[in-house]
């Protein structure tokens, strides 16, 4: 079968049929809606009705009144039985006694500062790989050196960050890196 072309056929005529005069209906609301509105009506009229005769009445103005049992000073009444405190038991423990009296001895101690340190991200064979590491780390906001080493297998490049007086400082900067994508840095002491 094939394909037929609709989009470039005209759409079809449409004959138009005459309208037909109707008479408006009227929809007639039938008893049992009628009688449902007249019962709810009436209730809600009752309901009013009694909170007013509530509200209105002389028995509910005036609050109910009793009067207290009259005792004796010496002796309490069930109210004042149910909320006396118990006396408290007698500790078993001394532990709260000897923190009282404890003293506590303070070492005198000093911190040895480890050195100064720095961050190594990288050994490279190439100068160029190292100039691309230490642009990486420049546009985190950091600066760079690159150190070479000679050794047996030849001359690398060393990207390093430091000196840091405090290893706390270089691992702040080495979380900074991370949240560049610039991982694998290590801190060592400045040697």
């Amino acid at each position: 079968m094939s394909n037929q072309d609709y989009i470039s056929r005209s759409p079809a005529k449409k004959k138009k049929k005459p309208q037909k005069k109707s008479k408006q209906v009227q929809p007639v609301a039938s008893i049992k809606t009628k009688i449902v509105g007249i019962l709810a009506i009436l209730l809600l009229s009752a309901f009013a009705y009694g909170l007013w005769a509530l509200k209105n009445s002389p028995e509910t103005k005036t609050p109910i009144q009793t009067e207290p049992k009259k005792t004796s000073n010496t002796e309490m009444t069930n109210d004042e039985e149910a909320n006396a405190l118990p006396e408290p038991p007698q500790e078993k423990w001394t532990y709260v006694k000897d923190l009282e009296n404890k003293q506590v001895e303070v070492g005198e101690y000093e911190v040895e500062q480890g050195g100064p340190y720095k961050m190594q991200c990288g050994s490279f064979k190439t100068r160029k790989q190292a100039e691309v590491l230490k642009a990486n780390i420049a546009f985190a906001g950091l600066e760079a050196i690159i150190q070479s080493s000679t050794g047996k297998n030849g001359t690398w490049y060393k990207v390093a960050l430091g000196p840091y007086p405090r290893k706390r400082m270089a691992e702040k900067d080495k979380n900074k890196l991370k949240r560049n994508n610039i991982n694998y840095c290590q801190i060592w002491l400045w040697k």
